[in-house]
């Protein structure tokens, strides 16, 4: 179905692997738009979390395919950053968590699809950076944006204006990801999350996303107002009553999403 994407169905979490080892799972057009397809397919109430991955042991994306992009124009690269950016704004507003198991390098669009995600989980090797300015452009994926957000204004002001790539130690040190761990244990791990997530009430973790997402640059009473709104919300699920009732009663809740 896919020419460069791998999909796996683990009961409620799914699986999508970026496979071009060739290029080190660069980003060119064709990826992009699978994975826009892909998310335009994705069934939320089937699937409960999205783990993203690479092919291969050496990379979680190695950038955006500047083969690709060497002949652009202006108005052509603005295109180009357009697209992948749309892609990458549908995946964090996806409306299940989204795990990203980087392997490897995650350089530029690799760095920027990771940042796109809401859990970023890495092996020992892995490196991350933003190295555009070293081929004469700026981070087009929105890295500019989030890297920002996540590491803070000063950091990735260095990171960006110098290119510099880091190890997995210092992207956690940075607060760039949630966790290390052994490349044979990453994918594991990463499933492990996934799981854990799965086994919550769905229509809660969906709702905690939104708050997370929508209310980050809101002034405080509105954010708050946001929240109160959305708990109120819980209330009319029949998770909300199940789940209540097996805590009183000492019980274990299935939930069924309703």
């Amino acid at each position: 179905m896919y020419q460069h994407l791998k999909i796996e169905e683990r009961g409620a979490v799914a699986l999508l692997t970026i496979s071009a080892p060739k290029s080190l799972n660069a980003l060119n057009s064709t990826i992009l738009n699978e994975i826009g397809e892909y998310l335009d397919r994705f069934d939320s109430r089937r699937f409960r979390c999205l783990v993203i991955t690479g092919d291969g042991e050496k990379s979680f994306v190695a950038g955006a395919d500047i083969s690709e992009m060497a002949s652009l124009d202006a108005a052509q690269g603005e295109a180009f950053g357009k697209r992948g950016a749309e892609v990458f704004r549908r995946l964090e507003t996806l409306p299940v968590p989204v795990i990203a198991a980087v392997n490897g390098f995650a350089l530029g669009g690799g760095c920027e699809l990771a940042m796109a995600c809401d859990i970023r989980l890495c092996s020992d090797n892995a490196r991350f950076g933003q190295p555009e300015v070293g081929l004469g452009i700026i981070p087009g994926f929105s890295g500019t944006v989030r890297l920002t957000r996540l590491v803070g204004m000063g950091m990735a002001k260095q990171l960006i204006y110098t290119g510099r790539a880091v190890k997995a130690d210092e992207a956690l040190r940075i607060g760039l990801v949630n966790e290390v761990v052994p490349q044979a244990d990453l994918m594991g791990r990463a499933i492990e999350i996934a799981d854990s997530i799965a086994a919550q009430a769905p229509l809660a973790v969906q709702a905690a996303k939104r708050c997370i997402n929508d209310t980050f640059d809101l002034p405080a009473d509105e954010a708050i107002a946001y929240e109160n709104r959305a708990f109120g919300q819980c209330f009319s699920t029949e998770d909300q009553k199940a789940g209540m009732k097996a805590f009183l009663e000492k019980g274990k809740c299935e939930f069924v999403g309703r």
